[in-house]
């Protein structure tokens, strides 16, 4: 999902923590690609949301509040280029899409309404999505991409996926995962029409 299809925005975030929380150690658990910490924890499900929503405010200024958390976490997220939405829409006529994503039940409603506003909602777009927090399992694990693969239980060679993060298509590819690793910011129709050789895949206009 963050850094192929919805557009990240670190250091926006980061500055939501200090300015809007007072929270000072958000370096030490936000990561482009692979949270940290308390956050990680949140993202693997081993930590209730609550409690990490307690744990934040424990080390924020007075007044600062669960919703504040909430909306801080959000600015990690800063849309879906209309491009990728087009293209979401035309492969979903062709293909089977799956959403496989290191992510936690606090973002997740800001993402789902992100994608419902391109129009391309998460339910109807996506057979299914495959999130880290209710899975247990974070990418780049085995467990993660063995768990995906055998659920959806068609034969990897015919299974694609795609990620940002070098390391998550590493471990994506020791799993028995054809992968391919996509640089955020550049062309997501011409790597897709390339490595699927559908040229009827690359979208006009990018930008």
């Amino acid at each position: 999902m963050g850094g192929v299809l919805v557009d990240l925005d670190i250091d926006g975030c980061k500055n939501a923590f200090r300015q809007d929380l007072g929270y000072g150690n958000i370096d030490e658990i936000i990561d482009p690609c692979h949270q940290k910490g308390i956050w990680g924890d949140l993202e693997e499900g081993i930590l209730p949301e609550n409690e990490f929503r307690d744990m934040i405010l424990a080390e924020s200024r007075p007044g600062a509040s669960a919703r504040d958390v909430d909306e801080a976490m959000s600015k990690i997220l800063s849309g879906i280029r209309p491009y990728k939405a087009e293209l979401l829409r035309k492969m979903a006529q062709s293909y089977d899409l799956y959403m496989l994503s290191n992510n936690n039940s606090i973002c997740l409603p800001y993402a789902a309404e992100m994608f419902a506003e391109a129009g391309v909602p998460l339910e109807t777009t996506f057979i299914r999505c495959f999130m880290s927090f209710e899975m247990k399992a974070l990418k780049p694990s085995r467990t993660f991409y063995r768990k995906v693969m055998e659920e959806i239980g068609i034969p990897a060679e015919d299974m694609l996926f795609i990620d940002d993060s070098q390391a998550n298509v590493d471990g994506a590819q020791e799993a028995g995962l054809p992968s391919v690793f996509y640089r955020p910011g550049t062309d997501l129709s011409a790597l897709l029409a390339d490595v699927l050789e559908d040229p009827a895949l690359k979208m006009e206009g990018v930008c």
